[in-house]
């Protein structure tokens, strides 16, 4: 693509033209996830990176002041996303590092199979249940407490931490029988 398509296709898209916007993601889009599976180093994530670049992108065309290439600029914007993505989820491995040393003691009696059969129990769970049952159950919270943080009726939660605790038992021990 010359310089002078993509400053066509760039005034094209400001005016809100999504087809233009969609052949500069055309022209550009194995760059930008080129440069970012090398960065992000998961084909995956970085595909999925590359996507919201497009998408940021699109939504602050306003802010390209035509210094670079698209191709620069986008790139730029997909590797800030990258970048606070990473940082996020080593912040995130950290928390989850810190808690898990935390709460060892409490679960370091039982014995390594019966934490995995639990987990995989709570896995199965359907989400809300999961939900009030972690926070009754394992973490100690109150009913009312749950009900505030999950932003639903107090009966709904005494309902999922009764039913959960059932399904649990139930699938705690039919694994024993195995």
């Amino acid at each position: 693509m010359t310089g002078d398509d993509e400053a066509r296709l760039l005034a094209d898209a400001r005016r809100g033209d999504a087809r233009a916007f969609s052949r500069l993601v055309d022209a550009n889009q194995q760059a930008v996830r080129g440069f970012l599976r090398r960065f992000a180093g998961h084909w995956a994530d970085a595909d999925d990176l590359a996507q919201e670049a497009f998408v940021t992108a699109w939504a602050k065309l306003s802010r390209f002041e035509g210094r670079s290439s698209f191709r620069s600029w986008v790139c730029g914007v997909g590797y800030r996303i990258a970048r606070d993505a990473r940082r996020s989820h080593a912040r995130a491995g950290a928390r989850d590092f810190s808690w898990l040393e935390e709460h060892d003691d409490v679960e370091a009696g039982a014995p390594l199979e019966d934490r995995l059969a639990v987990a995989r129990a709570m896995a199965a769970l359907p989400d809300d249940q999961r939900a009030a049952v972690a926070l009754c159950l394992s973490e100690g919270f109150s009913h009312a407490e749950a009900a505030a943080i999950l932003d639903m009726p107090l009966g709904t939660v005494k309902s999922h931490v009764t039913r959960g605790r059932e399904r649990l038992l139930k699938m705690l021990e039919s694994e024993d029988e195995r």
